[in-house]
């Protein structure tokens, strides 16, 4: 049986800024334990995505795409995502949406509703840490996770996108 909620933190954790998905899936992780809800969560961390990410989409009510970004809006961006056509070359980097058109096409049916929360980051390079202003709004989005995950429903996930695109303060949503 799969947990209801699906979460995707992406990225490579020896690239700088790059390591902001899989830093905040770590600490979700953790926080969910301590919140007993970790049963409603099923966290993958991978280095990007992939075709076979469509199976984990399955049985799901929820999905969530965790990435850091260049151009992001800072200190990040949550929106709700439909399928679309990826614009990659290859598979070997596919966009959340392209995933969500996969799924679509294999399974014959609609996504789970889905949404992207996008770190905005400044540095990549192989080798380098997490910079000081990346591990600030890191903690800034997991404030919104934390609100996502004690509202595990479409509605209310929507809400949130809705009002972070018009710039309401995610904190006074609580």
């Amino acid at each position: 049986m799969s947990a209801p909620v699906v979460v995707f933190a992406i990225g490579n954790p020896s690239r700088g800024d790059d390591a902001i998905g899989p830093v905040l899936c770590g600490r979700l992780a953790s926080w969910l334990e301590a919140a007993g809800l970790a049963a409603q969560f099923e966290l993958i961390e991978d280095f990007q995505l992939q075709i076979e990410h469509v199976l984990d989409l399955q049985d799901r009510q929820l999905a969530l795409f965790i990435d850091a970004g260049i151009d992001t809006g800072a200190p990040f961006t949550f929106q709700r995502i439909a399928p679309a056509a990826g614009i990659a070359h290859t598979t070997h980097e596919l966009p959340p949406e392209a995933v969500l058109q996969v799924f679509r096409h294999t399974e014959e049916a609609d996504p789970p509703p889905a949404f992207t929360l996008c770190i905005c980051g400044e540095q990549f390079e192989l080798g380098e840490p997490l910079t000081a202003t990346a591990e600030n709004r890191l903690e800034q989005a997991f404030g919104l996770l934390e609100q996502l995950c004690r509202n595990p429903d479409p509605a209310s996930w929507e809400a949130m996108a809705v009002n972070a695109k018009e710039g309401v303060r995610i904190a006074a949503m609580a």
